[in-house]
């Protein structure tokens, strides 16, 4: 069994894997300060919950872009595991060309969803990534990472308009019931739903225009079934994206 834990700034979504099945599936709270044994006691109550056996994961596959939870991870797979953890690294053998000026500056969960997108939809495709930040990567159709936009996060927009605003309330995402909203709650979540799905709409349109009629748009992510819903040219959804491209990365660095 594979253990794949993809570390976000918000969310850390764990998989694990019976060859390439996906029997569990769960997202957490990044907490940066957690101990191993914390991480360690998660996971068992985990597999226990999923019921699931801790004692057949003989792999374990990370990508990380918080580096403060690097060595906790690592510790919790060795002690509880056995396990050296594979990080995705720039130096990772990934079978995608990485093309942005520096390699280094990438996030690993961006050339992840590269190899991931690219390997179940083929290119050219963008991956629309609904994280802490918006992500748009874009792959050729030679398999060649060509770099992408960075958006602000539905997430970060709504805490921010809580925060600077003396009497809007906080709101959920959703689709809202109608587009002009006849009420405060109603008027935020309108304004952020097809907001959003305009800025992603709108470059995803231009990403398109670049590469070609044929490109391919996905979204992943915590909102990504919301935005394919409503989106024109985003209409593939794939919830286990990056769980899918950790466990091809892996895959593909136990036959080399």
């Amino acid at each position: 069994m594979l253990l794949a834990l993809d570390a976000g700034n918000t969310n850390i979504t764990i998989g694990a894997f019976e060859g390439q099945r996906l029997t569990g599936r769960w997202r957490l709270r990044t907490i940066r300060d957690q101990t191993p044994d914390e991480w360690g006691i998660l996971m068992r109550n985990l597999f226990s919950l999923a019921a699931l056996d801790l004692s057949k994961v003989d792999g374990v596959v990370i990508s990380s872009v918080v580096p403060a939870v690097d060595q906790p991870l690592t510790a919790m797979s060795e002690r509880y595991f056995q396990r050296q953890p594979m990080f995705v690294t720039p130096a990772t053998s990934t079978g995608i060309k990485v093309l942005y000026d520096n390699p280094r500056e990438v996030g690993a969960d961006r050339i992840v969803n590269a190899v991931a997108g690219f390997t179940k939809y083929g290119g050219p495709c963008v991956i629309v990534d609904l994280g802490t930040t918006i992500n748009f990567d874009v792959v050729s159709q030679d398999a060649e990472f060509l770099g992408g936009l960075i958006s602000p996060g539905i997430g970060m927009s709504i805490n921010g308009l809580f925060a600077r605003t003396a009497r809007l309330p906080m709101v959920d995402f959703r689709a809202p019931e109608k587009l002009v909203g006849s009420n405060t709650v109603g008027s935020i979540q309108s304004g952020l739903y097809f907001g959003f799905i305009g800025l992603i709409d709108g470059i995803v349109e231009r990403i398109v225009a670049e590469l070609g009629p044929q490109t391919k748009a996905i979204a992943t992510g915590g909102q990504g079934q919301l935005i394919a819903d409503g989106s024109k040219l985003v209409k593939i959804c794939d919830e286990d994206l990056t769980l899918d491209g950790l466990r091809m990365i892996w895959e593909r660095n136990q036959n080399t």
